[in-house]
């Protein structure tokens, strides 16, 4: 017994100091000691490993994908230097190309290959085309962009693919960073722009007014029947601004909005947004003003002192249930307001009845909290700002609409479910009963 332990215990030690050896190899050069016995790509790995495993990887990767496209010539033109007369494309030698790797752009040599005929023409190599999709560094370049990187310092944040690689490396620089991102965002706010509406149900569509540098925007978020939040559009200009409104609601119009069965817009407050809404959709549209924008106004007409007490008369009006009793305690708090606080007075009783309609409608609850006001529209851009905070310039309103759009729809990659979706049903069937008698929107006319 003893014998045997003492075999294992020294077969174990043995174990142990080949173990003690392999590190200590590594330790002496063992990128060097591989490359001499390792053929193919390991050996490429091991002549990059130390300059990390991505770089190591990176380079191996080169080589697959060469090889890829030779395999792919191959598959088209046959075996090189076997006569094959039926084959459909001959080599035509090789050119310099370039394809997207971890946010640059390096040059290779692809190969070429042509049709077989009296007229021969080029043939794209697919796999060479999937390498040099532009669209993927467009992407990295708006991923970072966003993250808050600078066009300067934007070499610097890509990951290390070894020093020959970023040497060669090209549209890195920052003119060719920003001329991307320009490209980029501008395909981002088209396509924002562009989204069919027609084939969903929204019953809550939020408009609200936003400030980026000193430009105005005014953008859309729509709430589908299940409680997904989707980004719908954006202009520049002002929720005061008749023109404007007009524009983005005939925009959504036109993508198909149905406001047939209803619709509860909620909106910051501004009387045009109010004014094309109800010219595009007339009685199916039904209003609710923003309670937070409503309050900030009415309290901005007031002392410190005096705020605290009408804000809780305020929310205590808002969450009656009855709008008529409601609408009544809002009434007379304006009444008690008009001598000695006239443009509080003033400013609560402006479009007062449209801060209600949720209560005519009998929402309560979660999705109270949700549609009382555009608070989920500003969530959305603040995520817009903390993607825009590097920008010390907006050079002009383009550039903001563009930045506006792409931080967006980044903001939906983070949406959930509004607050209060499974009471979604209750407020469809709500929104059907309040609109069921009147006109539809096909004899309004939709340019306002």
């Amino acid at each position: 017994m003893s014998g045997s332990h003492t075999s294992a215990s020294a077969r174990h030690h043995d174990e142990g100091d080949r173990r003690l050896q392999l590190v200590s190899t590594v330790e002496r050069g063992l990128p060097e000691q591989l490359a001499g016995v390792i053929d193919g790509h390991l050996a490429t790995f091991a002549a990059h490993v130390r300059e990390g495993l991505l770089a190591a990887s990176t380079a191996v990767g080169l080589e697959v994908m060469a090889e890829m496209m030779q395999a792919e010539v191959t598959g088209l033109a046959g075996v090189k230097g076997r006569h094959n007369p039926d084959r459909s494309h001959t080599r035509h030698g090789t050119e310099h190309g370039s394809v997207t790797l971890g946010g640059r752009r390096l040059p290779v040599t692809r190969p070429r290959v042509r049709t077989v005929g009296d007229e021969p023409e080029e043939a794209t190599l697919a796999s060479y085309a999937t390498f040099a999709d532009t669209d993927l560094l467009a992407e990295q370049v708006t991923v970072k962009m966003l993250a808050g990187i600078s066009t300067r310092k934007y070499p610097v944040a890509l990951e290390p693919v070894g020093e020959a690689v970023e040497q060669a490396a090209t549209s890195t620089s920052k003119s060719a960073v920003s001329r991307r991102f320009v490209t980029a965002t501008a395909e981002r706010l088209a396509e924002l722009c562009a989204r069919p509406l027609d084939q969903a149900r929204w019953p809550i569509v939020m408009l609200d007014g936003v400030h980026l540098g000193e430009h105005l925007l005014v953008v859309a978020l729509g709430v589908t029947d299940d409680g997904t939040k989707v980004p719908l559009g954006v202009v520049e200009g002002s929720t005061e601004n008749t023109a404007v409104c007009g524009r983005l609601v005939a925009d959504l119009v036109d993508r198909g909005l149905d406001a047939e069965r209803g619709i509860l817009f909620v909106v910051d407050g501004g009387k045009a947004l109010s004014k094309a809404i109800r010219a595009a959709f007339g009685p199916k549209a039904l209003i609710q003003r923003c309670r937070r924008h409503k309050e900030r106004n009415v309290l901005g007409h007031l002392p410190e002192t005096e705020r605290p007490l009408i804000q809780r008369k305020l929310r205590a009006a808002w969450a009656n249930p009855d709008a008529d009793a409601a609408l009544a305690e809002l009434n007379s708090l304006a009444r008690a307001l008009d001598t000695k606080r006239p443009g509080a007075a003033a400013s609560l009783r402006e479009g007062l009845s449209d801060t209600l309609t949720v209560n005519r409608l009998g929402v309560t609850g979660s999705l109270l909290k949700t549609v009382e006001s555009t608070n989920p529209v500003e969530s959305m851009i603040e995520i817009v700002r903390h993607h825009a905070r590097r920008v010390k310039r907006w050079q002009h309103g383009e550039m903001a609409l563009r930045w506006t759009a792409a931080g967006m729809l980044a903001a939906e990659g983070q949406f959930r479910r509004v607050k209060g979706y499974r009471q979604l049903p209750q407020l469809l069937a709500a929104l059907a009963e309040a609109t069921a008698d009147q006109p539809g929107t096909d004899s309004l006319d939709h340019r306002v």
